[in-house]
């Protein structure tokens, strides 16, 4: 079973969200709009927004409330998506061609920047100063956290709380927040939306942790990008934390990134062979999972409902991810 079939209920709510983002990255300016426009209809997954409305629903929120704090987040994600792409010289992004790569690297960190004047822009209509406040700390943090993976591009002695300090930032912080701004918007107890930013915390560890493993095992096709980018890029992941424990295949690695990039495929291609001979990938999920088992116990106190059940239904998804 598709996993949008879990929330199919939720998919009018998904469509004005969808309609809204349309609306609101309009332009004056044409080669700024036409720049939104090529993001926008790149599509997504739109799982903030989702994580928004199922938090949200445990007590009935204001669905304006609801559509505004989904919208101004899922800017932010696209906003960090697009300097990501000029940060990585990245030409392909979901199988299309990134913004940098269409308009070059001046014009997409400007498309960025206007997607994060928008969302800021859009949160105003929420009179909630405890809302704006975990928007903009949540935003602070992705910003540092990007720093810190440029920081740490092609260092290869680094250990497991860094990268996992660095994934927090890069993907949980978001995903927690969704959770958190949705259960501020249904007025939940402080207790309700603390197990419910845990949940999103915890799911995000997994999600992005199965992200980093799926970079290796997973082809360019299925990825969107081509198969272990990240680690082309630089960036140090979880599988390659595993391996590099094998004293030869770190050795190995500082040698064919020797110069900081690697010029043959062929090298490179050894290299994915010998993260999975070396247990690395299995013992990625096996964290992976320690998180998602984390989520699923943070919502075991929350009362039933249908929202709880997606959300159970989503952790499962995400730890049975392999493509």
């Amino acid at each position: 079973m598709k996993l949008a079939k879990t929330y199919s209920y939720l998919k009018k709510d998904l469509e004005k969200i969808e309609t809204t983002l349309d609306e609101i990255i309009q332009a004056d300016h044409h080669i700024l709009n036409s720049a939104s426009k090529h993001l926008l209809k790149a599509g997504g997954k739109r799982i903030r927004p989702l994580f928004v409305l199922l938090s949200g629903q445990f007590n009935q929120a204001d669905k304006e409330q609801i559509k505004t704090i989904a919208v101004s987040l899922e800017l932010i994600h696209m906003a960090t998506l697009v300097h990501d792409d000029v940060i990585d010289n990245a030409a392909i992004r979901r199988g299309k061609p990134t913004i940098k790569k269409q308009y070059g690297n001046r014009v997409a960190m400007y498309t960025g920047d206007y997607m994060l004047a928008l969302a800021l822009e859009n949160i105003t209509k929420i009179d909630n100063p405890h809302i704006h406040q975990t928007l903009s700390n949540a935003l602070v943090e992705v910003c540092i956290g990007e720093i810190e993976q440029m920081r740490y591009k092609y260092i290869w002695n680094q250990n497991l709380r860094t990268y996992l300090r660095r994934i927090k930032r890069k993907t949980a912080l978001l995903i927690a927040t969704s959770c958190k701004l949705g259960a501020l918007a249904a007025n939940l107890s402080t207790a309700e939306v603390n197990r419910l930013y845990k949940y999103g915390y915890y799911i995000g560890m997994s999600y992005q942790i199965i992200d980093d493993i799926l970079d290796f095992t997973s082809n360019a096709k299925e990825l969107g990008k081509p198969a272990g980018n990240d680690l082309l890029q630089g960036n140090v992941t979880l599988p390659v934390l595993f391996a590099m424990q094998d004293n030869q295949f770190k050795k190995k690695l500082q040698r064919v990134f020797s110069d900081g990039q690697t010029s043959s495929e062929k090298e490179f291609a050894g290299v994915i062979a010998d993260i999975k001979k070396l247990g690395a990938i299995e013992a990625s999920f096996r964290i992976s999972n320690l998180y998602l088992q984390k989520g699923l116990k943070s919502l075991s106190a929350l009362p039933d409902s249908q929202s709880k059940r997606t959300l159970e239904t989503i952790a499962r998804y995400i730890g049975k991810r392999r493509s």
